[in-house]
């Protein structure tokens, strides 16, 4: 008999992705026959441009499909440097940048390179589902800092001091943000600036959804409100949202050389590099035409609009409008206690299942983002099939009792 397999405990200790699971089950029941509207993919619903495709097929072409530099192709990184330069009006040295495997590996080699175990990572909730893993992978502790609902999902300075302490490393941003695609307020950020400077906090800021915005002029960001923050400031990106290239899986970061430097020993360890041929693309992406963001605004928002008005039409149902990405985070805890053929719904997870199982909705439930009363919906698909879903969402709500 072989031995018994005994995995890492660092395994036992996360759940695989929540967002991917919900969505592999959706397209499975679909494959299956059942007709089922799926809400929970984080991706435009559009195809990636045809002159960015045209790039990556050029580049097949052209022979760029070795190995590059670990930290990616010199000229992506010039164009991403060029690009803090117009938005932030911050300088970058190409050293600087690191080209990553989509936005998720960056954000991961950050925590490799900053995390030593007992660390502890302050991290706003409602916040992305793969942060406080990634921290626990890194030996360390994410502290979860509740945003308020009725505050719109604004960062308060008190929440933070509540929750450092001696052992605080590391504060996450996300504006707009996934799930609640709400925007930190100016008056936030430099007040989070300030204690940052006085606590020598590290910022990450997780910027993937900086051109899904629907308010008008820029948005406040960390490194405005205050730019000599910029050497206790890690940048995350990518291309995956801004230009509809999730599957290409190019994303980027930007830091203090140090830091950069560290992650690039990670990445050079683990996936030697980002797919070149993707590169070139993202290349093409960030260098050429930029009104493809706009394209995709003036979709969403029709959309986004007719999300709000449905779910706060509903009795008990309440949701912040987003300013920013493609998601609605609704608040369904009044109808926890009811009940459906016997069965009881005491959780988000419950009604997440609830929607997918009687309405053949699929959503994500709010725990998977650190807010059991909430259920996260995609606006990434077209505005019939939002109409056919938020029917059947007030069927199966008007059926508990």
């Amino acid at each position: 008999m072989p031995a018994a397999i005994t995995l890492a405990q660092r395994v036992a200790q996360i759940a695989p992705s929540p967002t991917l699971a919900i969505n592999a089950k959706a397209k499975q029941l679909k494959a299956a026959g059942v007709d089922v509207l799926n809400f929970s993919v984080g991706e435009p619903d559009f195809p990636t441009p045809p002159h960015i495709c045209a790039a990556g097929k050029e580049a097949i072409d052209k022979g760029h499909t070795r190995y590059t530099a670990a930290n990616g192709i010199v000229e992506l990184r010039e164009a991403v440097c060029a690009r803090y330069r117009s938005r932030l009006d911050l300088n970058y040295d190409p050293e600087q940048i690191q080209i990553s495997c989509g936005g998720k590996q960056g954000l991961y080699n950050i925590f490799q390179a900053l995390i030593n175990p007992g660390d502890e990572v302050l991290i706003p909730a409602p916040y992305w589902v793969s942060y406080p893993p990634m921290v626990e992978l890194a030996g360390g502790v994410p502290v979860i800092v509740p945003l308020r609902e009725e505050n719109n999902f604004d960062l308060h300075v008190d929440d933070l001091l509540q929750r450092a302490g001696s052992k605080t490393k590391v504060l996450v941003l996300n504006s707009p943000s996934n799930p609640t695609g709400s925007i930190l307020s100016e008056g936030a950020l430099k007040a989070v600036a300030k204690l940052a400077r006085e606590r020598g906090w590290l910022i990450v800021s997780d910027d993937i959804y900086e051109d899904i915005v629907y308010t008008k002029g820029t948005i406040p960001h960390i490194l405005r409100v205050d730019p000599g923050l910029q050497e206790q400031t890690i940048l995350s990106n990518g291309v995956s949202k801004s230009y509809s290239m999730t599957g290409w899986r190019i994303g980027w970061c930007a830091g203090p050389l140090a830091v950069l430097k560290a992650m690039n020993k990670i990445q050079s360890q683990s996936v030697s590099n980002p797919v070149a041929v993707s590169q070139y693309a993202a290349l093409t992406a960030l260098t050429g035409p930029q009104d493809f963001p706009q394209t995709m605004l003036e979709a969403f928002l029709p959309r986004r609009d007719f999300f709000i008005q449905a779910l706060t039409g509903i009795k008990g149902v309440t949701c912040v409008e987003p300013m920013g990405a493609f998601y609605v985070f609704p608040n369904f805890s009044a109808y926890y206690g009811r009940s459906f053929q016997g069965k009881t719904i005491d959780s988000s997870v419950a009604l997440a299942d609830y929607f997918l199982d009687e309405a053949q909705v699929a959503t994500v439930p709010g725990a998977a983002f650190g807010a059991d009363d909430f259920i996260r919906f995609s606006f990434a698909t077209s505005l019939d099939i939002i109409k056919a879903g938020m029917g059947r969402i007030e069927q199966a709500l008007a059926a508990l009792k």
